[in-house]
């Protein structure tokens, strides 16, 4: 009888067997796209939210991951923030959770998301130090059973800090969206994500600018109440490209509060915004991996 030699976690000595449950995982992972913020307040979650809802009405199986462990809120923005964690015992012992699923009564492929906001109740803080945050995100990355996916959408907390260095040194990420809004000061942070990922060396980097403007409800003229064409001022400046903007929408904070992607609101300016940086960033990814090059503007 052979008896297998147990796998050490110890000084650098062995396999962390957390680790290589991811890397088999984005194994059956077509597209590991990251999106992020230079800081708080610009949309970043629900950039996330509608780009997987976009690509799951396209007809594609999505996951997203809710990065964010001290600021959860992707459960909540997809409808599914009640739902019951339940895990499974795989065959080599450990266990594995499975991931809540959104469907919105069929109306786009099922969603799988997962959320540290389902592990703890909502009105209670999560005081970690860096560490079990880096854990935390492991086990939600290789002990989730998120099977085969078209695209692995992972919302990350605002800012460069460790949670997305966790992920970078883990997934082999084909794209970084970054949101940001019109505005100087929200530009100022964006470069530095943007200058992230390039040191990051992640294939594909694209700039959304959120809130672009206003369309104004009684005369229907646009007011750039945050300035006009930052976003894609700055992304030709970092040399990255301009996935698009999307306007301020009143029903996309009430799509959001009821649990309900603003991409399904399809006569609503936003939705059909959202729906074209889904359609480019689909073709862009393909082109890429097709060997293409050229420019999506």
């Amino acid at each position: 009888m052979t008896i297998k030699a147990p796998t050490l976690n110890i000084g650098g000595l062995g396999t962390d067997p957390l680790e290589q449950r991811i890397r088999e995982k984005q194994t059956k992972w077509k597209y590991k796209i990251a999106v992020l913020s230079g800081k708080g307040g610009v949309g970043k979650s629900t950039a996330a939210v509608n780009l997987t809802s976009a690509l799951a009405k396209m007809g594609y199986f999505v996951g997203i991951l809710d990065a964010d462990i001290h600021g959860p809120n992707v459960a909540k923005m997809l409808g599914v923030e009640k739902a019951e964690v339940l895990a499974e015992r795989m065959e080599d012992g450990h266990f594995e959770m499975l991931p809540p699923v959104a469907d919105f009564l069929g109306q786009v492929t099922p969603i799988k998301v997962m959320s540290m906001g389902f592990l703890v109740p909502e009105d209670q803080p999560v005081i970690w130090r860096g560490a079990l945050v880096t854990k935390a995100i492991k086990q939600l990355l290789g002990d989730v059973k998120w099977g085969e996916l078209d695209f692995m959408i992972i919302d990350f907390p605002p800012g460069t800090g460790d949670e997305i260095l966790t992920v970078v040194q883990n997934v082999q990420l084909d794209a970084a969206i970054i949101v940001t809004t019109p505005q100087e000061v929200a530009l100022l942070d964006t470069g530095k994500a943007v200058n992230m990922m390039k040191k990051m060396e992640i294939p594909y980097i694209a700039v959304v600018e959120n809130m672009s403007y206003l369309i104004c409800p009684y005369c229907g003229n646009e007011i750039d109440i945050f300035g006009k064409g930052g976003g894609r001022k700055l992304a030709e400046k970092e040399g990255v490209e301009f996935l698009g903007e999307v306007p301020i929408d009143l029903k996309a904070r009430e799509a959001s509060d009821a649990g309900i992607p603003i991409v399904l609101y399809e006569d609503t300016p936003a939705a059909k915004a959202f729906m074209k940086l889904a359609e480019r960033l689909v073709k862009r990814l393909n082109e890429l991996k097709d060997g293409g090059s050229g420019e999506e503007q």
